[in-house]
């Protein structure tokens, strides 16, 4: 995401306008858009316009229409974003208060206006514009008959692609049609590396799976890439690493990402710091129950008492269509901070996120014990 302009006064009012230059950089736009702010954009209206004759003609103009945001649609597949509102500014093809829809692109700018900017909106500003970041990891995630290509940026895991084959038993008789089918299904994988994998920004990918699948498919793409001269694949040979994981679905990401050599691989990358803090918040769970926390009420009650080290929170809950309950989470995360805490946010598209929103989107590490929190929940049972 580049950063064009901003303009925020000591309130907290303000705008920025921003481009967005990759698919990534419109999660970061979903998370910062809200109902109730403006936003600016070029955008193409169909026009009727009649002639001296009385015939009309419909002709498509663009022209820069700024709305006031209601509805936010974000499609996680093709990464668009579609905002839905009623036009706020003078504009001679749009009526003032006529809804239209905007739909945000690549490459194109758009300026977002807030009535407050509070620390984590402009914290993601910050995170998106950062162009240290880099979605430098995929993994192919397979069993017999089954993968997923996967691209884990810092915000998102995408699945690009899904290849689904019938692979015949190797019985006797039937061991021609067993290895067809798989060299078929083998092909189909490569091929999907190729078109989604982009070999120049991706530092590792991971092949993961239960048995030998992996080493079979990988000798198999290393002996197709020989025999076609495929340079891409023989360039990059270095990023691949085998990894053992129990089943070829998404969910295997999880176990793959906190594998010691996965973790030393990434660990430049806020997917694996995440993982990491979560890991630590259900070792803290186990061993020491007393000091790991989640829900709400507990969190905010630890957070009173200045315990909290590490607040592990998702950023579904800073998309709550609620503005007070909103600003206490913000309320929540700055006084962390204050109290020197750490806080992690972690993103509802990956697993690491998906695996918080269970445990109801936020918890906490303390740095000491506090066994009075669940005492208060069992009086509060009793009474």
């Amino acid at each position: 995401m580049k950063l064009i302009d901003k303009s925020i006064d000591k309130e907290g009012q303000g705008y920025v306008t921003l481009v967005p230059e990759e698919p990534e950089d419109m999660w970061h736009a979903y998370n910062l858009i809200s109902e109730g702010d403006y936003v600016r954009s070029s955008t193409v209206r169909k026009v009727q316009s009649e002639s001296s004759t009385g015939s009309s003609t419909s002709n498509r103009v663009r022209t820069m229409l700024t709305i006031s945001v209601e509805t936010i649609d974000f499609d996680t597949q093709a990464c668009m974003l579609r905002l839905k509102g009623k036009n706020v500014e003078e504009n001679q093809y749009v009526k003032m208060g006529a809804y239209h829809t905007l739909d945000l692109e690549m490459n194109r700018k758009f300026r977002l206006t807030k009535h407050e900017w509070d620390s984590v909106s402009l914290e993601r500003v910050e995170m998106a514009c950062d162009p240290t970041k880099s979605a430098d990891l995929a993994a192919v995630i397979m069993q017999d008959g089954l993968a997923h290509i996967c691209l884990i940026t810092s915000s998102m895991t995408i699945v690009r692609a899904k290849i689904e084959a019938s692979i015949p038993r190797k019985r006797k008789n039937f061991i021609q049609q067993h290895e067809k089918a798989l060299a078929k299904f083998y092909d189909n994988i490569i091929q999907g590396i190729l078109r989604h994998i982009d070999f120049d920004i991706v530092k590792c990918i991971i092949i993961a799976s239960p048995g030998f699948v992996r080493d079979q498919f990988y000798e198999y793409m290393i002996q197709m890439a020989v025999k076609t001269d495929n340079k891409t694949l023989l360039e990059n040979k270095s990023k691949f690493m085998l990894i053992h994981s129990s089943t070829g679905f998404k969910h295997s990401l999880k176990e793959i990402l906190q594998d010691p050599a996965v973790v030393n691989k990434i660990s430049d990358t806020k997917a694996a710091s995440e993982v990491k803090a979560l890991e630590s918040f259900y070792t803290m769970l186990q061993c020491e129950p007393d000091k790991a926390f989640y829900g709400k009420k507990h969190v905010e009650k630890a957070n009173e008492a200045q315990a909290i080290e590490t607040l592990l929170i998702s950023d579904n809950l800073f998309r709550c269509k609620d503005v007070n309950l909103r600003k206490e989470y913000v309320k929540l995360v700055d006084s962390v901070r204050e109290n020197g805490g750490d806080v992690k946010i972690f993103s509802s598209l990956h697993i690491s996120g998906e695996q918080l929103e269970q445990l109801t989107g936020i918890a906490a590490i303390l740095r000491f014990p506090m066994p009075e929190l669940d005492e208060d929940d069992e009086s509060e049972t009793e009474d």
